[in-house]
């Protein structure tokens, strides 16, 4: 009876990836598929992962059409998303960052599900293995080198306390936690970590720590990103120092400096997978796809450090591909 059961599974599984595929086949003969696409906040570096998808459809060839989905912060909105994509019978469903993927993960079983900017697709449980898909499951992390942008941190400003500022709901924040934590305590420097809930109480939160640290740092937060200039407002009167993760939420100015992935490379690598899926490869045997330190950009603020009174090391200079400076951004 167990076997027969274990048969069965198989059989239910593979009718559904052959189903699938055979609907994106038929909706590319009609002229076009529909791709679903939500994240779950609107800032800079989720609305260029959203554009750099767009944009890698349009350069495979692909004819789509886009439903695009902010879920606003709110987890009961991207579910509610994540059910309008499968009444809609989308093609593909794409989420941007933990939440939306989770919910869409959880939400639809029978069409491909594909992930961006999650941190921790593992602590997520949206697959298993990095090394393949979890049934019609697949996507792409931004986990980074935390502990070298801490030594970095480190090196360049002097930091002996270090504060951190993450939602405590989001997932991949949590992870980041816990990579900041092994890095100060093997850096020897002393954390100052500060949570919050919404991303409306992120300028108390930075108040509440900006006297009793030496810098911030902070993560692939959701949460932070979307009221970043309340933060960059805190660290300027303040006169201290702020290390960003993602730079493409700091191009506008204000972070000291800013190490991480270009999210429209992230969306134009997600985008790829996409199309991959939509011309016959399966989810499950695509494993989690990893941006490259090659991908990667660093930008100095050098009218953040000045404000700060730290100089800028001219190796770090050298290597930074974007520079800030009298209120203009240059790109190298």
């Amino acid at each position: 009876m167990k076997t027969t059961l274990k048969i069965a599974v198989v059989l239910l599984c593979a009718v559904a990836v052959s189903g699938w595929a055979r609907a994106s086949n038929e909706s590319a003969s009609r002229g076009g598929v529909r791709i679903g696409i939500a994240k779950i906040v609107q800032h800079e570096a989720l609305d260029a992962c959203e554009q750099g998808i767009q944009d890698a459809l349009a350069r495979r060839g692909i004819n789509a059409t886009f439903d695009l989905q902010n879920a606003n912060g709110d987890p009961g909105t991207a579910a509610q998303i994540a059910n309008k994509f499968l009444s809609d019978r989308v093609d593909v469903a794409v989420g941007i960052a933990t939440p939306t993927a989770v919910a869409l993960a959880n939400t639809i079983k029978n069409i491909p599900v594909v992930f961006s900017a999650v941190t921790d697709p593992i602590a997520a449980n949206l697959v298993t293995s990095l090394s393949r898909g979890e049934g019609n499951v697949t996507g792409l992390s931004d986990g980074l080198p935390t502990a070298d942008h801490i030594r970095m941190f480190q090196q360049v400003a002097g930091i002996r306390t270090l504060g951190f500022l993450y939602t405590s709901s989001e997932t991949n924040s949590l992870s980041d936690l816990a990579k900041v934590e092994e890095a100060c305590r093997n850096l020897g420097i002393t954390l100052v970590p500060q949570s919050i809930n919404t991303s409306a109480e992120l300028r108390q939160a930075a108040q509440t720590i900006i006297g009793r640290v030496d810098g911030i740092y902070i993560g692939t937060d959701n949460g932070v990103f979307s009221a970043l200039p309340a933060l960059i407002q805190v660290c300027e009167d303040a006169k201290k120092p702020l290390f960003s993760s993602d730079v493409t939420a700091a191009v506008n100015g204000g972070c000291f400096i800013a190490n991480g992935f270009n999210y429209y490379t992230a969306g134009l690598a997600t985008g790829d997978m996409v199309a991959d899926i939509l011309e016959g490869k399966r989810p499950a045997d695509m494993p989690t796809r990893f941006l490259t330190a090659a991908e990667m950009d660093l930008l100095v603020d050098l009218d953040a450090a000045a404000n700060c009174g730290i100089t800028i090391p001219q190796n770090i200079l050298s290597q930074a591909n974007y520079i800030y400076q009298n209120g203009r951004l240059t790109q190298r």
